[in-house]
């Protein structure tokens, strides 16, 4: 019988001496959280282990405890026995360019994966990739000390947005309960990540916010973010959850659309929706991907004919029930 992911990538890591770990551009606190978990874990198994992003650290995750052993660069080709990715639908979502000759292990809770790794374990129904970490500890010869408790509970309380998201599930919680009795801090971890913003994310907030504009519907809500706003208040990298939150929480609206400007010309468009709205299914119609209700796509083109055609697209894929995935089409989408 053919030995499930799980147990391989435990017989891989235990051959291990020398361990990278990576995850998505533009990391989150899932990601990052994860990261340093398994980095814990792997170092009281007594191997090397690093941790490199191609992204920098956003706000507020930062300042969070032991995010200095987190590298920012590329990861150098034949020092490491393997590298595990994190939340990478494939090795171009992590921004490294020399992993051709590593052996990979893909850990991933999106729909959209390639499965390109030496070793895929691909967990749509968990809630977050912090999860499917605490699993894969249970198997390790490791004790899950208080920093690795931690970090994982960081992790899914992050990507379930405290529990409020559409992925939050009954083993959310039982994950979470088993980490704090092992040592997280839930009010630590709350206060860090809910109550933590400067003054200018605060102003950042309002300024997107000013930007909401609605279907006639009421139902597609679209904010947008631009270069120049993170540039008046000195902003490079910053997480913006709560700003798609709080337009998701308007009465009757079922998918918001952030416009974040990457370039001139060149928006990421992050998808939230509820109910029978798949977020997944809209992103990938233009080329993206991600979770049910947690998705997003980079177009290119003019913003003004942006805003106004792509929610129109997504208006008729709702008519047509967008509650499952469709096929993708490859690359950008060009408005």
């Amino acid at each position: 019988m053919k030995a499930a992911p799980l147990e391989l990538i435990a017989k891989k890591l235990a051959e291990c001496r020398r361990l990278v770990i990576t995850s998505h551009l533009r990391p989150d606190g899932d990601s990052l959280c994860t990261s340093l978990a398994l980095a814990f874990a792997a170092e009281q198994m007594g191997k090397q282990v690093a941790v490199i992003n191609k992204d920098n650290i956003p706000v507020p995750f930062h300042s969070f405890p032991d995010s200095s052993k987190i590298k920012i660069g590329q990861i150098p080709p034949g020092i490491y026995d393997a590298v595990i990715l994190l939340e990478c639908a494939d090795v171009s979502r992590s921004g490294q360019e020399s992993l051709e000759a590593y052996f990979k292990i893909n850990i991933d809770h999106h729909y959209s994966n390639d499965y390109y790794a030496d070793i895929n374990w691909v967990n749509p129904k968990a809630s977050a990739v912090g999860e499917m970490a605490f699993e894969l500890c249970q198997k390790l010869p490791i004790k899950i000390i208080p920093p690795i408790a931690n970090h994982l509970y960081c992790a899914i309380v992050s990507d379930t947005g405290s529990f409020q998201f559409s992925n939050t599930t009954a083993r959310s919680f039982e994950t979470c309960s088993k980490l704090v009795l092992a040592g997280a801090n839930p009010i630590q971890v709350s206060e860090a990540l809910f109550h933590n913003n400067p003054p200018e994310k605060v102003k950042l907030l309002g300024q997107v916010l000013s930007t909401l504009e609605m279907n006639d519907k009421g139902d597609i809500a679209v904010i947008s973010m631009f270069k120049k706003n993170l540039k008046a208040l000195n902003l490079s990298e910053i997480d913006t959850e709560d700003i798609t939150t709080l337009a998701r929480s308007i009465k009757g609206v079922t998918v918001v659309l952030f416009f974040k400007e990457m370039a001139r010309g060149v928006f990421r468009v992050s998808i939230r929706s509820k109910g029978k709205a798949h977020a997944a299914a809209i992103a990938e119609h233009f080329g993206g991907g991600g979770h049910a209700h947690a998705a997003g796509f980079t177009v290119t083109g003019s913003y003004g004919r942006m805003i106004k055609d792509i929610p129109a697209t997504i208006e008729q894929l709702l008519r047509k029930k967008c509650s499952k995935r469709t096929r993708p089409r490859p690359g950008r989408w060009t408005a």
